[in-house]
């Protein structure tokens, strides 16, 4: 792989990485998905990095059963459809155009039905 290329993915896996350690102290930043971004970015740039990430204690669980299994744990499921129902009613308060409230409205709600239908993690034996 060309050094720039690896640079960039390397660099995209250490901006996301960040922000997802920011999502664990900022209440409405994700983590799991630029977690996700993190790993995959890293496993092109810095397999090492990636490892790291996959074995971190915090991060690694969700990483891993995400990667294994496509399966998102049950707390997280409930956390995202908090936050989820939450900026859907900030929309129905800010969001003046009907249209455009209607559109983000039903846009979070698919996603919201797509992330509780995820199956959730197997519990390891």
């Amino acid at each position: 792989m060309p050094t720039l290329q690896r640079a960039v993915y390397i660099a995209i896996a250490w901006v996301s990485f960040a922000l997802g350690v920011i999502g664990v102290f900022v209440p409405l930043m994700p983590t799991t998905c630029f977690m996700l971004l993190a790993v995959w970015a890293a496993s092109r740039g810095s397999p090492r990095f990636a490892g790291w990430i996959r074995e971190h204690p915090r991060f690694g669980p969700a990483v891993m059963a995400w990667e294994g299994e496509r399966a998102i744990p049950r707390h997280a499921k409930w956390l995202a459809a908090g936050m989820l129902a939450c900026s859907m009613l900030v929309l129905i308060f800010t969001v003046s155009l009907a249209w455009l409230k209607f559109a983000l409205i039903a846009g979070l709600f698919l996603l919201g039905v797509w992330i509780v239908t995820r199956p959730e993690p197997a519990v390891a034996s």
